[in-house]
């Protein structure tokens, strides 16, 4: 088989670990990670599933491994977080079969909460870890990684970055799937298996065997390679930063490394000891450098790359400039119509089930008013919200202003329980996501039962994890595979932990939503309220758009603090853009109008033509 295929890094990885055998891929979605599952779940003889966390998902794919058959295991640099305990138990345990773990990181924070640096996982957990530096590399490192995970019984962690991860590329496909022979089931082994601490005491020392071992195949993998040029500078870099580093430096000497740890000593003296000066190009933390630093080896970095944001060829030339490293200052490349073209704030889309809920606890809050209001602002009870990572998310931003808080998958509802007991004198209401509360709500919210919480909680449920590009989850009832399956009842579930107070309302109904709010802000227990709607993105075909009777409209603003795109004033007249109005499916805008004033457009257009 020799195929050329142009394939995102994602796809590549997933393509890669099919041909490598992968029998089971586990993963919950997060950019720049989430393409990978979608991509290896086309494939009828995987079994693929999205998880409810990424916790879960390593635990699967862990069981997998030690009942051997290959597993691949997806997430964003934030979920290794989330599971950090079984890969660092996987680490402990060893494995059976091939496992692979992949962290796509997010230099420059594109669509994350931070921007740390994954590659501290793998010598925190003593694993072997690969890096591609393109899609080619992406889909070969697959086969190599099962392979060492099987050699040297351990889990694997593949890194990428978002420009790999998205960024496609021509890849030579020269395998077909391999279906590797499988231990048959699970053999039972305690003292490999069962990490009670007399067993965790004996694989200790393993681990430490497996790591010298793993270091001396690093001397020999193919796929550190050394590109020999003028000797007056070496340059030491792994990932996309090769790519970058290899059009500022075209006539360097170069070691591109694709295995990150543990880090071939041998070979990185011997090409350090063949050029006059060594230096490391690499995204964020210093950890290539600090490595070879520790190994007595004069390497300079980070002295002057940016540890902050991804590089590019321009921010990596600049810098290299300064440092004295190139002739002259490469610039950097700006669109200088970038300078002109007007901002447009990130905000909830047209018809967003999310905007009713938003309005309504930005009116409660005080927290905006429109802008021809006159007198003093109704006496309503001060809110805070905190909140969780979503699209919802955008509620923080002006007109709604409905967000204090933002942590982490899950933090609203414990944040919420915490300011409670802290004793503030505002009600605290907490809001989360149906998938993201399947995802890391329930734990918080059975602890905010058991310790006897007053707070709201808000699930806005729109039935689909919409941030990522629309996945299933536990609560549609749709597999990855898209298979029917059992969907998951939030209600039944809050229910079920022994909530009384609980609501569902419709998204698209304001007063519906004010009564069920003002109601638990009044209550002295805990309450839940699901805010059910379909997502925007997701409703086939608006109908029906709405329209301003200019006749009626004194332009007070008030539909402008709902935030929606299609919304629009000028010259204080506001008006609606029909091209993206969700129509009848929402109609928000006509139910907060003081004045009536918006209304079905062919209502409008039968007044005109009469």
């Amino acid at each position: 088989m020799n195929v050329v295929k142009l394939l995102s890094g994602n796809e590549a990885l997933a393509l890669g670990a099919y041909h490598a055998g992968a029998g089971i891929a586990t993963a919950y979605p997060g950019t720049p990670s989430t393409e990978i599952l979608e991509f290896i779940a086309r494939f009828d003889d995987v079994y693929a599933e999205w998880s409810t966390n990424e916790k879960v998902a390593m635990e699967v794919a862990l069981g997998a491994a030690y009942a051997g058959t290959r597993s691949l295991v997806s997430m964003k640099h934030v979920g290794l977080n989330v599971a950090s305990d079984p890969f660092m138990a996987a680490a402990t345990t060893g494995v059976n079969t091939g496992m692979v773990v992949v962290s796509a990181d997010d230099p420059g924070i594109h669509s994350s909460q931070n921007e740390q640096d994954n590659r501290h996982y793998a010598k925190l957990a003593k694993v072997p870890m690969l890096e591609p530096s393109d899609s080619q590399e992406a889909y070969e490192l697959m086969a190599y990684a099962f392979d060492i995970s099987e050699r040297f019984h351990t889990p694997v962690l593949v890194r990428t970055t978002t420009r790999i991860s998205h960024s496609k590329s021509v890849v030579k496909v020269n395998r077909s799937r391999v279906v590797p022979v499988s231990q048959a089931g699970f053999q039972r082994d305690v003292e490999k298996y069962v990490m009670l601490p007399v067993c965790a005491r004996l694989r200790r020392p393993l681990i430490e065997e497996r790591l010298v071992k793993l270091a001396a195949y690093a001397e020999t993998f193919p796929l550190n390679q050394v590109e020999w040029g003028e000797l007056h500078l070496g340059v030491v870099t792994s990932g996309v930063a090769y790519q970058y580093a290899r059009e500022v430096f075209p006539e360097a000497s170069f070691l591109k490394l694709t295995m990150t740890y543990p880090l071939p000593r041998n070979l990185i003296r011997h090409f350090a000891a063949q050029v006059d000066r060594v230096i490391v190009i690499e995204e964020l933390d210093p950890f290539l450098q600090e490595n070879i630093q520790a190994m007595g080896i004069k390497v300079t970095g980070k002295e002057f790359i940016p540890r902050v944001g991804e590089l590019n060829v321009g921010i990596i030339g600049e810098a290299s400039g300064t440092a004295g490293l190139v002739a002259e200052t490469l610039p950097q490349h700006k669109l200088d119509i970038a300078l002109t073209l007007p901002k447009r704030p990130p905000l909830l889309c047209p018809g967003c089930p999310h905007t009713g809920i938003f309005f309504v606890l930005s009116s409660m809050g005080q927290r905006s008013k429109p802008p021809k209001a006159k007198g003093k602002a109704p006496k309503e009870p001060k809110l805070i919200i905190t909140g969780d990572i979503g699209c919802y998310t955008l509620g923080a931003y002006p007109p709604l202003n409905a967000m204090d808080t933002c942590a982490c998958m899950g933090a609203s509802i414990g944040q919420a329980l915490g300011m409670e007991k802290a004793g503030i004198s505002d009600k605290v209401v907490a809001v989360i996501g149906d998938s993201t509360f399947l995802h890391s709500g329930i734990t918080p919210l059975v602890n905010a039962v058991y310790n006897e919480g007053q707070i709201t909680v808000i699930i806005l449920d729109n039935r689909t994890t919409a941030m990522t590009g629309h996945q299933d989850h536990p609560g549609t009832g749709i597999s990855a595979q898209g298979k029917e399956t059992k969907a998951v009842e939030l209600e039944h579930l809050v229910r079920g932990m022994g909530i009384s107070d609980v609501n569902v309302v419709d998204a698209f109904n304001i007063e519906g939503i004010r009564t069920v709010v003002k109601n638990s802000l009044d209550s002295p227990e805990l309450s839940v309220i699901i805010v059910r709607g379909a997502c925007s993105v997701q409703v086939t075909k608006p109908s029906e758009p709405r329209a301003v009777d200019t006749e009626k409209c004194n332009g007070c603003g008030i539909c402008l603090l709902l935030g929606c795109p299609a919304i629009q004033s000028e010259d204080e007249q506001v008006y609606i853009d029909t091209a993206l109005c969700a129509g009848s499916a929402c109609t928000i805008c006509q139910q907060v109008c003081p004045r009536q004033a918006v209304v079905p457009k062919s209502k409008i257009k039968a007044a005109k033509s009469q």
